[in-house]
């Protein structure tokens, strides 16, 4: 099959699974990130134009994966990873219902990302069938429950995630593994300021990583990287502190209700707002003002 005739991961995922993910975030561009749920399955998966990278979060189930040259068999749990190539084909049987987070990582989002290192021409990916790599599988997992209403956080969690996943496979599984050198230093003072201004901005577009390393005159890679060594804290972080310590100002200090904060912070419902608040919190929003007061 010519790379023009190959199909996306997406695309061949829903044919070969058989249903639809019960979540999926998708920025084609950078990475798509999609949690499944699927019943047993035996059927060959077609070669794709992306990189399938696989996390279990749950049960382990019996698995057998052929192609031609090698077979494999065992079982899938926490802390693994499996690697489908772009381009490779193999037949699996799975025999009981799975759970899985999977990403389809563009060849360009790893390209970009060992370009933007300074890493050189990255080689292919390894494939990899229930591999221990606890490490990557649980920055994988982590998607599964980090998406949390919000339009600015999701994203840039998302985009940060598909990086630091893009810089581990090319440091564990790749052909060639990339060497990444230590970033030395932070953000200048004046660069740090206007970035913080950024995150600061009510526009979810001020506060996409493209538009923050931009303004910054750095690549992706080295603002994320640089902006922690100031901060101690990612970019996504720091946002994510920034809009729960504006939560908490209008819960203590106004009569506003929990509905409007949420739709003030940019989240899609009450629910999310409240989900989100809980995680970082231990409380919600309501008994959280209950006892400020």
């Amino acid at each position: 099959m010519s790379v023009g005739e190959r199909p996306h991961a997406d695309e061949e995922m829903t044919r070969v699974l058989k249903t639809a993910p019960l979540r999926m975030a998708s920025d084609p561009s950078n990475g798509v990130i999609t949690f499944w749920r699927h019943d047993p399955l035996h059927d060959i998966v077609k070669p794709m134009v992306d990189h399938v990278i696989m996390a279990f979060p749950a049960e382990p189930v019996r698995f057998e994966r052929r192609d031609g040259k090698t077979f494999a068999n065992g079982m899938t749990r926490p802390g693994t990873l499996t690697i489908i190539p772009a381009g490779s084909s193999s037949r699996w049987d799975i025999y009981h219902p799975l759970s899985v987070l999977q990403l389809y990582l563009p060849q360009a989002t790893l390209d970009r990302v060992a370009r933007e290192a300074g890493a050189g021409d990255p080689t292919d990916l390894v494939e990899r069938t229930a591999h221990p790599d606890p490490v990557t599988a649980r920055l994988l997992l982590s998607a599964a429950d980090a998406l949390e209403g919000s339009e600015a956080l999701d994203t840039l969690f998302r985009h940060q995630l598909t990086d630091l996943l893009a810089t581990r496979l090319l440091a564990a599984h790749a052909g060639a593994p990339v060497t990444f050198r230590p970033i030395m230093g932070g953000l200048s003072p004046k660069v740090l300021a206007r970035a913080i201004e950024r995150l600061h901005s009510d526009s979810d577009a001020d506060v996409s990583l493209a538009a923050l390393a931009s303004d910054a005159g750095l690549s992706r890679f080295h603002f994320c990287r640089a902006f922690r060594e100031s901060t101690g804290l990612s970019p996504h972080a720091w946002l994510r502190q920034h809009r729960l310590e504006q939560a908490m100002n209008m819960l203590r200090d106004t009569d506003v209700s929990v509905v409007s904060v949420a739709a003030a912070l940019g989240y899609s419902s009450q629910s999310a707002f409240a989900a989100a608040f809980r995680k970082l919190t231990g409380e919600t929003p309501s008994e959280w003002r209950k006892h400020m007061r």
